[in-house]
C-alpha cells in the first residue's frame, strides 16, 4: 500500500490538521482526505473516528465548519474526514447537485459508467481504514463513525452492513430511508439500478428490518430542518429499531435546521459520547481498564 502524500498541514488545539492524496485502488483516481492527530497521538496509538459528510461537500466543510477539532484534542481521538465522491475529469458527473461528483452516496456502484469509480463503501470500510491504520498512530479496530445528511446515511449504512467495524455510529440529520425519499431514489436508480430489491442493502431502515446488527446508535435531528418531511424520514428508521429491538437514542433538537450550524452546536457532544462507547468497548474486550473518558490537560 502507498504512503498518502501530505499536501497541508496545520496546527490546531495542540495537535495537527494534515490533509492527503493517495491513488485510490477502489475509485480508481486520485482521493483526498482530511485528518486531525490529536496532542495525545504524539505518545502512541489513540481511538479513531471517521466523519462522512454530505451531498456537495469535500473533506473541507467539516474540518472548517464544525469546530470538531478542540473537542478532539480534549478527548485524544483521531479524525478521517474522506471526500465525498471519486473525483476528476475522467470521473462521470452529472449537472445537478445530488449526483455524481460530490454526491457519492456511500454506495458500491453497480451500473455504467458509475460502476468503474464510484465505490465508495469499498473506499472507506477496506482501503481508507487500511491506508489510516498502516500510516497514523490509531488503535487497530478501535474505530467510530459519524456523518450529516447523505454522510449520516453512510454512517448509519457502513456500521449496519459491515458488524464490528465500527464500535459506535452516530448522525446528524441522516437519510434514513434514502428508498422512499427523491434524493435516494435519484441515487439509487443510476448507482444500483432499477431493481428496488437490491436497494434494501443500501438502505439503513431496510437494514433494520431485514435483521442487521448494530453498534450503539446516536441520531440528533432538527426540528425545522427543511428536508425533514421530504428527505430524510427519521421516524421510519426510529420505528424499525423499536420494532427489532435495537437501541437507538433518537435526539430531537427544537428549532434548529439542516447546516453546520446544527452540526457544530452538538458535535463535542457526539465526540464525547463516541469516545465513552469506544472506551467501553475496550473495556469490555480487556484492552483497557475501566475509567473515565481521558482528557488533555494544559
Amino acid at each position: 500500500m502507498n504512503a498518502p502524500i501530505r499536501i497541508e498541514h496545520v496546527r490546531e488545539h495542540g495537535g495537527w490538521l494534515d490533509r492527503y492524496t493517495h491513488m485510490s485502488a477502489s475509485c480508481q483516481c486520485a482521493m483526498t482526505f482530511s485528518v486531525y492527530l490529536p496532542p495525545q497521538a504524539e505518545f502512541g496509538p489513540v481511538p479513531v473516528l471517521y466523519w462522512l459528510s454530505g451531498l456537495t461537500c469535500t473533506d473541507d466543510n467539516f474540518r472548517v465548519k464544525a469546530g470538531a477539532q478542540r473537542y478532539a484534542a480534549e478527548l485524544g481521538l483521531v479524525l478521517v474526514i474522506p471526500d465525498t465522491s471519486p473525483r476528476g475529469s475522467e470521473v462521470p458527473d452529472d449537472p445537478a447537485y445530488d449526483l455524481g461528483q460530490a454526491a457519492g452516496f456511500y454506495v458500491d456502484a453497480e451500473r455504467s459508467p458509475w460502476s468503474t469509480h464510484y465505490q465508495m463503501h469499498r473506499y472507506v470500510t477496506q482501503e481508507l481504514i487500511g491506508l489510516v491504520e498502516a500510516h497514523f498512530p490509531v488503535r487497530p479496530g478501535v474505530r467510530a463513525i459519524s456523518g450529516h445528511s447523505m454522510g449520516g446515511h453512510g454512517a448509519l449504512v457502513l456500521a449496519l452492513r459491515n458488524p464490528g467495524l465500527f464500535r459506535s455510529a452516530s448522525a446528524f440529520a441522516p437519510i434514513c430511508h434514502p428508498s422512499a425519499c427523491p434524493w435516494g431514489v435519484k441515487a439509487f436508480s443510476h448507482y444500483l439500478g432499477e431493481d428496488e430489491a437490491a436497494w434494501r442493502a443500501w438502505d439503513a431502515t431496510c437494514l433494520i428490518e431485514d435483521g442487521a446488527s448494530a453498534p450503539p446508535l446516536l441520531i440528533d435531528q432538527g426540528t425545522a430542518d427543511e428536508f425533514l418531511s421530504e428527505q430524510l424520514h427519521p421516524e421510519d428508521f426510529s420505528r424499525a429499531c423499536a420494532r427489532r429491538g435495537v437501541p437507538l437514542t433518537m435526539r430531537w433538537q427544537a428549532d434548529y435546521d439542516h447546516s453546520y450550524h446544527f452540526v457544530g452546536s452538538f458535535i463535542g457532544e457526539h465526540l464525547a459520547w463516541h469516545a465513552r462507547a469506544l472506551q467501553a468497548a475496550e473495556a469490555a474486550s480487556g484492552a483497557v481498564p475501566k475509567g473515565p473518558v481521558q482528557e488533555r490537560t494544559a
